[in-house]
């Protein structure tokens, strides 16, 4: 059994594992950062710590970046290999326990490599995110 936390980017929905969040946040300002790779939103500042805001939307290929705005509304802190970073996601929508097997493999595209599986529930389809190869890419 395992938890995961779904939440929409745009109008699909993905998850993550818990086991890899800290914690998760509303409101936070985005300090932009010149020259920084296109897919590093800015800075924000959780409790006294910098952390890096990463653009999920454009490390997963999908075309609504908010990279422009200077605030994000909500955000997953998550951490991979040690590091804290932050994504900002459109909604947060719940935590669910799922078994690892009803995970269903996924073998298409180049987003694979970082795809653990897809949710397959009656009325939508929940994509995992093997967050820590989608950092290591």
């Amino acid at each position: 059994m395992m938890q995961v936390v779904v939440f929409n980017l745009g109008n699909e929905q993905f998850a993550v594992e818990t086991s890899k969040i800290q914690t998760i946040t509303d409101v936070m300002k985005v300090t932009r950062v010149p020259k920084a790779p296109a897919h590093i939103r800015g800075l924000i500042n959780l409790r006294g710590s910098i952390l890096s805001l990463l653009d999920i939307n454009l490390l997963l290929g999908l075309d609504n970046s908010e990279s422009n705005k200077t605030e994000a509304e909500n955000i997953i802190i998550l951490k991979v290999n040690d590091e804290q970073i932050g994504i900002s996601v459109d909604q947060v929508h719940e935590v669910l326990d799922v078994e690892e097997k009803s995970i269903q493999k996924f073998n298409d595209d180049k987003n694979q490599a970082y795809i653990k599986g897809i949710l397959n529930f009656s009325d939508r389809v929940v994509t995992v995110i093997d967050i820590d190869k989608l950092l290591t890419n």
